[in-house]
């Protein structure tokens, strides 16, 4: 993951980096209180001292899901009912990296912890709980989805793959991702297995968010031009629209459509670093004023939540932005991010 690569790709593959939904993890998980499920929603992780936890913040108030013993991390977080769930990873005693999933607090293991692997996006219909992310076959990633703990796997490990985002529409299901054709990535989406490449492998391309509204399928991501710059890019219906014009890097990384109103969330570079930047129909705002990156955004009627991180001078901050007006949700002595936010 370049600084910005999606973050199962980032984290499992600088790190080196299925059970069922009745086998909960014995070691290295903190249950926390519930969390009563009104509010604003922020999952991410922040370092303690040599490893990471994973972090919920409930209204700015932070919950520790892991003890801090080993790497950790949530990648997104979704509110159902009373329920809070968030998903990401944490390595085992041994080293390997596990994707997990956890409902108030309470972790279940995806895959058991023999290869690495690692949770990205989760998203909750009915009595159904569905996951993406990716699990090494020991030598490749193959990207998975998992459905109240019922591993599917979307490639067939023949060449490097993974799944960043879900979205449920009705009895459909919709995956963003992206697969190697064997020299770069390609951005795909699937829907009920069934996958639609969104690039034509010219150029490295990667699909981070996947949004339905009516019959309208939106994904963001990014691809790469002829003068190697990653340009962030807005697939309608499998069309793509370039957000910027390529002279510098872009990026997207989160898609949230409300009344007609196309929001996304990511980065762009003035040349010497990255604006957390977000955009509304195609117009882009910075929100930060030194590096950084808006990694989620959510709508809630006519307010614009953002989570993200920003670098303080020292080390990376976990932001919340709404409506454009920034608060940190972590101190600023101890590198965090902010990776998902859910408002209800």
């Amino acid at each position: 993951m370049n600084k910005h690569k999606f973050q199962i790709l980032l984290l499992a593959m600088l790190a080196m980096i299925v059970l069922t939904f009745s086998q909960c993890s014995k070691k290295n998980d903190t249950v926390i209180t519930p969390i009563p499920a009104k509010g604003v929603f922020v999952g991410g992780y922040e370092k303690n001292g040599t490893t990471y936890t994973a972090k919920i913040w409930k209204d700015g108030v932070a919950s520790d899901l892991t003890n801090g013993t080993t790497v950790a991390g949530i990648q997104s977080i979704f509110v159902s009912g009373s329920d809070v769930y968030a998903c990401g990873y944490e390595r085992n005693a041994s080293g390997i990296q596990v994707a997990k999933v956890w409902r108030n607090g309470m972790a279940t293991l995806l895959t058991d912890g023999t290869k690495d692997a690692g949770a990205t996006s989760v998203y909750v219909s009915g009595t159904d709980i569905y996951v993406t992310g990716g699990e090494s076959n020991g030598s490749l990633y193959v990207a998975k989805l998992w459905k109240n703990g019922v591993v599917t796997s979307l490639t067939d490990g023949t060449k490097e793959a993974y799944a960043s985002s879900v979205f449920i529409l009705g009895s459909d299901v919709y995956v963003a991702g992206g697969e190697s054709n064997g020299s770069l990535y390609v951005a795909k989406l699937w829907k009920n297995g069934v996958a639609t490449t969104l690039t034509d492998g010219t150029h490295y391309a990667e699909a981070g968010s996947v949004f339905v509204s009516g019959s309208d399928v939106y994904v963001c991501g990014y691809e790469r031009n002829a003068s190697n710059k990653s340009v962030a890019k807005l697939w309608k219906n499998g069309v793509a629209t370039a957000l910027a014009d390529g002279t510098q890097h872009t990026k997207c990384l989160s898609i949230f459509v409300s009344g007609g109103d196309v929001f996304l969330a990511g980065d762009e570079s003035n040349g010497s670093f990255s604006y957390a930047t977000i955009w509304k129909n195609g117009v882009a705002t910075h929100l930060s004023s030194a590096d950084g990156t808006a990694s989620s955004i959510y709508i809630l009627g006519s307010d614009v939540y953002v989570s993200g991180y920003e670098w303080n001078g020292s080390v990376y901050v976990a932001k919340l932005w709404k409506n454009g007006v920034a608060t940190s949700l972590t101190d600023g002595t101890k590198n965090a991010s902010a990776l998902s936010v859910f408002v209800k």
